[in-house]
């Protein structure tokens, strides 16, 4: 089963992402001719803390007991707000809506995970992580350049407001021709 780690959203957030994602979308869409992306449905909206990825039946069983017990992490509000791209250069290959109040604590979030996966054998990021929503991935980013659709990128407000981080959620990812469909496996309080 193919599996990762997120944060789930509040309603009011994900339906300001999905408004600020038709907004990026009409911009690039004027600036970017031929620029191509498969926008995330708003059902599907998360932050990823750590993906897994695909784990056979006694593999994922040994990563939900090491995620059962609670964080020591005290619940917190997380701030969304500002669009971008990744990578910072070139070509962009995924757009996202990033977080300001919070950031830290979901930095502590994901040290708290590393600390218990990475002795299952489960890789840590060899870059820091960066709490962010990914509202879209790029497929063809069309004949503008990479500037040009970062500053239309940079133009969007994209103001999702706050949402109470109180647990962190395992999701199982199942891939479709109709797209992923993620169903929350175990929820672990912050506490």
């Amino acid at each position: 089963m193919r599996l990762f780690i997120g944060v789930e959203l509040d309603d009011a957030v994900t339906a300001a992402a999905g408004g600020a994602a038709r907004e990026l979308k009409a911009r690039l869409g004027s600036v970017a001719p031929g620029f191509t992306a498969r926008w995330i449905d708003r059902a599907n909206l998360h932050i990823t803390l750590w993906f897994i990825g695909e784990v056979g039946d006694e593999r994922a069983a040994a990563i939900t007991e090491a995620l059962r017990s609670p964080f020591d992490v005290a619940p917190f509000r997380l701030d969304l707000r500002g669009a971008g791209v990744f990578p910072s250069s070139g070509a962009p290959r995924v757009l996202w809506i990033g977080t300001t109040t919070g950031a830290e604590s979901m930095r502590e979030v994901y040290g708290r995970i590393e600390n218990r996966l990475v002795p299952l054998g489960c890789p840590a990021e060899r870059r820091p992580y960066t709490p962010h929503l990914t509202i879209a991935r790029v497929t063809d980013p069309g004949r503008a350049s990479g500037r040009d659709i970062r500053q239309a990128i940079a133009a969007v407000p994209a103001v999702c407001g706050e949402s109470a981080v109180r647990a962190v959620t395992l999701f199982r990812s199942r891939l479709s021709p109709r797209g992923a469909t993620y169903e929350p496996q175990l929820r672990v309080p912050l506490i």
